[in-house]
């Protein structure tokens, strides 16, 4: 990284004026890279990072930058984005009422930014999903909803599927996996192991092949258990990555078939609710989004 300062430079003879383009301006409330910083703040942004650098589109305290610099609490993020950057639509609502919201996220939004363009609309934040992981996320609207919400994950009476393209043959069409799995905050990824090991926590995870396309195939997974990158590390320990992980996938795959994102999606969710949520109890959301390849001409 570098500050500010040091990253400015004179404008390239490509630079586009910022006529015509909207305006958004955020203040860093903590010490973080500008990426993150805008992962976590503004779709849009995030969506359209690249090109913002490439025309130096950001100002951070009013200078113009073309580098991930690293922000400080306090520092003033100015982006410049087009309109067609502007009018690409980073979730829909799947459902809501005056207690829950649930939204369907497309990758490449992270769960924080979508917190962030919800909480105007009084938006609990209660799970998460991967960035680049599409798919339902729910949201408690009021301190009785969030209580419950928090109580379903908690014990287990939210029911989330997902779907994902996994490489490689499955010798087994269903299992279910039981491992152990142990952060590395540093390297900011996880480690399964099939034995328990200190300070790992034990996981769950089945699968039900649906569909064998040769080189990869279509899965059904259900958490039984809720950690981070479970899915991701799990399958990828057992020999079937998911398609588009560059954590923990298959790198030559990924390049063959040109694809950056996990194709990994929360497709359906379901609670079992006792209380004043009772209403939605058995009740099944489903996401738009299925995992897939992309067209050939869109794969990136």
């Amino acid at each position: 990284f570098c500050s500010p300062r040091s990253c400015s430079s004179p404008l390239p003879p490509y630079f586009s004026s910022n006529v015509g383009k909207s305006m958004k301006k955020f203040t860093a409330q903590a010490a973080q890279s500008l990426k993150d910083f805008t992962d976590e703040t503004y779709p849009q942004g995030s969506f359209a990072f690249a090109r913002l650098l490439r025309e130096r589109d950001i100002r951070v305290n009013g200078e113009r930058v073309g580098r991930n610099v690293f922000l400080r609490a306090g520092d003033e993020v100015t982006y410049y984005t087009t309109a067609r950057e502007e009018a690409k639509r980073f979730y829909e609502i799947v459902y809501r009422d005056e207690n829950i919201l649930i939204a369907d996220k497309p990758s490449g939004v992270s769960s924080e930014a979508l917190f962030f363009a919800l909480k105007g609309e009084g938006a609990r934040f209660i799970h998460r999903l991967d960035r680049n992981t599409s798919g339902l996320i729910a949201f408690a609207l009021n301190d009785g909803a969030e209580a419950e919400l928090l109580a379903a994950f908690r014990e287990r009476r939210a029911e989330k599927i997902y779907e994902a393209l996994c490489f490689y043959p499955f010798r087994t069409e269903h299992a279910t996996l039981v491992g152990y799995l142990e952060k590395d905050e540093k390297a900011a990824r996880v480690r399964i192991s099939s034995r328990p090991r200190p300070g790992a926590e034990k996981i769950v995870t089945e699968y039900t092949v649906r569909e064998n396309f040769g080189e990869y195939s279509l899965v059904e997974i259900r958490l039984h258990s809720g950690k981070t990158h479970q899915i991701r590390a799990h399958m990828a320990f057992i020999g079937h990555p998911v398609v588009g992980d560059e954590k923990y996938g298959e790198e030559a795959l990924n390049k063959k078939y040109r694809v950056r994102r996990q194709a990994l999606v929360a497709k359906r969710l379901t609670f079992a609710f006792a209380g004043a949520l009772s209403y939605l109890g058995g009740k099944t959301f489903v996401s738009s989004f299925s995992a897939s390849l992309p067209a050939r001409g869109q794969r990136k």
